[in-house]
Protein backbone atom coordinates (compact mmCIF):
# COMPACT_ATOMS: atom_id res chain seq x y z
CA UNK A 1 0.00 0.00 0.00
CA UNK A 2 1.49 3.38 -1.31
CA UNK A 3 1.67 6.28 1.82
CA UNK A 4 -0.98 8.01 -0.51
CA UNK A 5 -3.58 5.61 0.11
CA UNK A 6 -2.90 5.28 3.97
CA UNK A 7 -5.54 6.39 6.05
CA UNK A 8 -4.28 9.32 8.28
CA UNK A 9 -3.45 10.00 11.89
CA UNK A 10 -3.56 12.99 13.03
CA UNK A 11 -1.88 13.41 16.28
CA UNK A 12 1.50 14.14 17.75
CA UNK A 13 4.72 13.23 19.14
CA UNK A 14 4.74 10.08 22.05
CA UNK A 15 5.18 12.27 25.07
CA UNK A 16 1.46 13.89 24.64
CA UNK A 17 -0.45 11.08 26.29
CA UNK A 18 -3.11 10.72 24.22
CA UNK A 19 -1.23 10.35 21.17
CA UNK A 20 1.03 7.75 23.26
CA UNK A 21 -1.85 5.85 24.19
CA UNK A 22 -3.10 5.51 20.32
CA UNK A 23 0.47 5.07 19.19
CA UNK A 24 1.08 2.16 22.03
CA UNK A 25 -2.35 0.13 21.00
CA UNK A 26 -1.61 0.48 17.06
CA UNK A 27 2.01 -1.07 17.53
CA UNK A 28 0.89 -4.03 20.11
CA UNK A 29 -2.01 -4.46 17.30
CA UNK A 30 1.14 -4.53 14.59
CA UNK A 31 -1.06 -1.82 12.23
CA UNK A 32 0.89 1.22 12.62
CA UNK A 33 2.75 1.05 9.22
CA UNK A 34 -0.75 0.85 7.91
CA UNK A 35 -1.26 4.33 8.71
CA UNK A 36 0.45 7.91 7.66
CA UNK A 37 1.15 9.78 11.18
CA UNK A 38 0.65 13.31 10.62
CA UNK A 39 2.53 14.85 13.65
CA UNK A 40 1.29 18.50 14.79
CA UNK A 41 2.95 20.85 16.20
CA UNK A 42 1.36 21.14 20.04
CA UNK A 43 4.29 22.33 22.16
CA UNK A 44 4.68 25.98 20.50
CA UNK A 45 2.62 26.34 18.15
CA UNK A 46 -0.84 24.65 19.59
CA UNK A 47 -1.42 23.51 16.15
CA UNK A 48 -4.61 21.19 17.34
CA UNK A 49 -6.17 25.13 18.50
CA UNK A 50 -5.42 26.25 14.86
CA UNK A 51 -9.02 26.54 12.81
CA UNK A 52 -7.34 24.08 9.89
CA UNK A 53 -7.70 21.25 12.97
CA UNK A 54 -11.03 22.20 14.57
CA UNK A 55 -12.30 21.34 10.89
CA UNK A 56 -11.52 17.69 11.68
CA UNK A 57 -12.03 17.85 15.30
CA UNK A 58 -14.07 20.84 16.83
CA UNK A 59 -13.08 19.73 20.47
CA UNK A 60 -9.28 20.83 18.84
CA UNK A 61 -7.76 17.53 20.61
CA UNK A 62 -5.20 14.90 18.86
CA UNK A 63 -5.29 12.41 17.80
CA UNK A 64 -8.19 12.16 15.16
CA UNK A 65 -8.19 9.37 12.76
CA UNK A 66 -8.95 10.34 8.79
CA UNK A 67 -10.82 7.35 6.83
CA UNK A 68 -10.66 6.93 3.19
CA UNK A 69 -14.35 7.91 2.61
CA UNK A 70 -13.76 11.30 4.83
CA UNK A 71 -15.12 9.88 8.23
CA UNK A 72 -12.91 11.27 10.92
CA UNK A 73 -12.83 9.83 14.55
CA UNK A 74 -11.49 11.61 17.38
CA UNK A 75 -11.65 10.21 21.42
CA UNK A 76 -8.57 7.98 21.85
CA UNK A 77 -10.66 5.25 23.44
CA UNK A 78 -13.37 5.19 20.47
CA UNK A 79 -10.62 4.84 17.45
CA UNK A 80 -8.60 2.27 19.63
CA UNK A 81 -12.33 0.18 19.34
CA UNK A 82 -12.67 1.18 15.54
CA UNK A 83 -8.88 0.01 14.89
CA UNK A 84 -9.33 -3.18 17.24
CA UNK A 85 -12.69 -4.27 15.35
CA UNK A 86 -11.37 -3.57 11.74
CA UNK A 87 -8.35 -5.70 11.62
CA UNK A 88 -7.42 -9.25 11.88
CA UNK A 89 -5.37 -10.11 15.22
CA UNK A 90 -5.44 -10.33 18.79
CA UNK A 91 -8.05 -8.01 20.50
CA UNK A 92 -6.35 -5.23 22.76
CA UNK A 93 -9.83 -4.47 23.93
CA UNK A 94 -10.20 -7.80 25.30
CA UNK A 95 -11.53 -11.48 23.40
CA UNK A 96 -14.44 -11.81 25.46
CA UNK A 97 -17.58 -9.56 25.90
CA UNK A 98 -16.56 -10.10 29.70
CA UNK A 99 -12.66 -9.36 28.70
CA UNK A 100 -13.91 -5.79 27.06
CA UNK A 101 -16.15 -4.52 30.02
CA UNK A 102 -13.27 -5.07 32.17
CA UNK A 103 -10.62 -3.46 30.21
CA UNK A 104 -13.12 -0.72 29.79
CA UNK A 105 -13.43 -0.42 33.60
CA UNK A 106 -9.81 -0.35 34.40
CA UNK A 107 -9.06 1.85 31.73
CA UNK A 108 -11.83 4.38 33.09
CA UNK A 109 -10.70 4.37 36.41
CA UNK A 110 -6.41 4.52 35.37
CA UNK A 111 -7.35 7.20 32.62
CA UNK A 112 -9.69 9.89 35.15
CA UNK A 113 -7.96 8.76 38.64
CA UNK A 114 -4.65 9.05 37.62
CA UNK A 115 -3.69 9.89 33.76
CA UNK A 116 -6.16 12.94 33.89
CA UNK A 117 -4.99 13.97 37.38
CA UNK A 118 -1.25 13.98 36.33
CA UNK A 119 -1.91 16.12 32.71
CA UNK A 120 -4.16 18.45 34.81
CA UNK A 121 -1.33 18.65 37.15
CA UNK A 122 1.63 19.78 34.52
CA UNK A 123 -1.06 21.70 33.01
CA UNK A 124 -1.87 24.13 35.99
CA UNK A 125 1.99 24.09 36.91
CA UNK A 126 3.59 24.36 33.64
CA UNK A 127 2.80 27.47 31.76
CA UNK A 128 5.72 26.37 29.35
CA UNK A 129 3.76 25.15 26.43
CA UNK A 130 2.27 29.11 25.94
CA UNK A 131 -1.15 30.57 26.09
CA UNK A 132 -3.09 28.59 23.92
CA UNK A 133 -2.21 25.42 26.06
CA UNK A 134 -1.70 26.30 29.44
CA UNK A 135 -4.99 28.73 30.18
CA UNK A 136 -4.63 28.45 34.02
CA UNK A 137 -1.95 28.69 36.50
CA UNK A 138 -3.35 27.10 39.48
CA UNK A 139 -0.55 25.34 42.11
CA UNK A 140 -2.54 24.29 44.70
CA UNK A 141 -5.10 22.49 42.59
CA UNK A 142 -1.93 20.75 40.55
CA UNK A 143 -0.67 19.71 43.91
CA UNK A 144 -4.26 18.46 45.12
CA UNK A 145 -4.31 16.27 41.57
CA UNK A 146 -1.18 14.75 42.38
CA UNK A 147 -1.77 13.59 45.27
CA UNK A 148 -5.10 12.01 44.31
CA UNK A 149 -2.91 10.45 41.56
CA UNK A 150 -0.65 9.29 43.67
CA UNK A 151 -3.50 7.32 45.61
CA UNK A 152 -4.89 5.51 42.62
CA UNK A 153 -1.27 4.56 42.08
CA UNK A 154 -0.78 3.12 44.89
CA UNK A 155 -4.06 1.25 44.45
CA UNK A 156 -2.77 -0.06 41.03
CA UNK A 157 0.67 -0.99 42.82
CA UNK A 158 -1.58 -3.38 45.58
CA UNK A 159 -3.29 -4.76 42.67
CA UNK A 160 -0.37 -5.68 40.70
CA UNK A 161 0.95 -7.33 43.49
CA UNK A 162 -0.25 -10.50 43.21
CA UNK A 163 2.00 -11.38 40.44
CA UNK A 164 -0.27 -10.65 37.42
CA UNK A 165 2.08 -9.65 34.96
CA UNK A 166 -1.00 -7.16 33.20
CA UNK A 167 -3.82 -5.23 34.39
CA UNK A 168 -6.49 -8.01 33.50
CA UNK A 169 -4.05 -10.79 34.68
CA UNK A 170 -3.44 -12.14 31.51
CA UNK A 171 -0.39 -13.36 29.47
CA UNK A 172 -0.78 -10.09 27.01
CA UNK A 173 -1.50 -6.21 27.71
CA UNK A 174 -4.71 -4.62 27.04
CA UNK A 175 -5.81 -0.74 26.26
CA UNK A 176 -5.71 -0.21 29.75
CA UNK A 177 -2.48 -1.10 29.98
CA UNK A 178 -1.83 1.34 27.41
CA UNK A 179 -3.33 3.90 29.76
CA UNK A 180 -1.10 2.64 32.68
CA UNK A 181 2.08 2.54 30.45
CA UNK A 182 1.23 6.33 29.51
CA UNK A 183 0.53 7.11 32.78
CA UNK A 184 3.75 5.98 33.91
CA UNK A 185 5.66 7.61 31.40
CA UNK A 186 3.78 10.82 31.89
CA UNK A 187 4.54 10.90 35.54
CA UNK A 188 8.56 10.54 34.45
CA UNK A 189 8.09 13.58 32.08
CA UNK A 190 9.91 16.83 32.84
CA UNK A 191 8.60 18.76 35.42
CA UNK A 192 6.06 16.54 36.83
CA UNK A 193 8.70 14.52 38.91
CA UNK A 194 6.46 11.98 39.86
CA UNK A 195 7.98 9.01 38.77
CA UNK A 196 5.71 6.27 40.03
CA UNK A 197 8.90 3.48 39.14
CA UNK A 198 10.69 4.98 41.96
CA UNK A 199 7.58 5.07 44.69
CA UNK A 200 5.94 1.66 44.11
CA UNK A 201 7.83 -1.68 43.63
CA UNK A 202 5.11 -3.43 41.57
CA UNK A 203 5.05 -0.59 39.03
CA UNK A 204 8.68 -0.26 38.65
CA UNK A 205 8.56 -4.39 37.39
CA UNK A 206 4.98 -3.57 35.39
CA UNK A 207 6.82 -0.74 33.61
CA UNK A 208 10.16 -3.12 33.15
CA UNK A 209 7.64 -5.67 31.75
CA UNK A 210 6.47 -2.62 29.01
CA UNK A 211 10.20 -1.42 28.20
CA UNK A 212 11.08 -5.26 26.92
CA UNK A 213 8.41 -5.19 24.67
CA UNK A 214 8.66 -4.89 20.67
CA UNK A 215 5.57 -2.34 20.73
CA UNK A 216 7.10 0.08 23.22
CA UNK A 217 10.32 0.56 21.04
CA UNK A 218 8.15 1.18 18.16
CA UNK A 219 5.40 3.64 19.84
CA UNK A 220 8.35 5.51 21.73
CA UNK A 221 11.33 5.82 18.72
CA UNK A 222 11.06 9.61 19.27
CA UNK A 223 12.44 9.03 22.32
CA UNK A 224 9.31 9.79 24.61
CA UNK A 225 10.72 13.16 25.37
CA UNK A 226 13.22 11.55 28.27
CA UNK A 227 16.14 10.59 28.87
CA UNK A 228 15.49 7.24 29.54
CA UNK A 229 13.87 6.49 26.47
CA UNK A 230 16.68 8.22 24.10
CA UNK A 231 18.34 5.09 23.22
CA UNK A 232 15.13 4.08 21.05
CA UNK A 233 15.49 7.03 18.97
CA UNK A 234 15.07 6.52 15.42
CA UNK A 235 13.27 9.07 13.87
Amino acid sequence: MSSEKKPKVYTAHSWFPNPSRLRLMMAEKGILDQYEEVIMDMEVVGEQKGWRHKKLNPWAEAPVLELPDGTYLSETAAIAQYLDDTHPGRKILGETVLEQALDRQWDNRIWIQLLYRFVTTFHVQHLGLGPDLELTYNPSWGETCRKEGLQTAAMLDTHLSDGRKWVLGGEEPTFCDTTLCTAIMWGKFGPMHTDLTHRFEFLDAYWSRWKERDSFKRAYNDGGGMEELAYLKTK
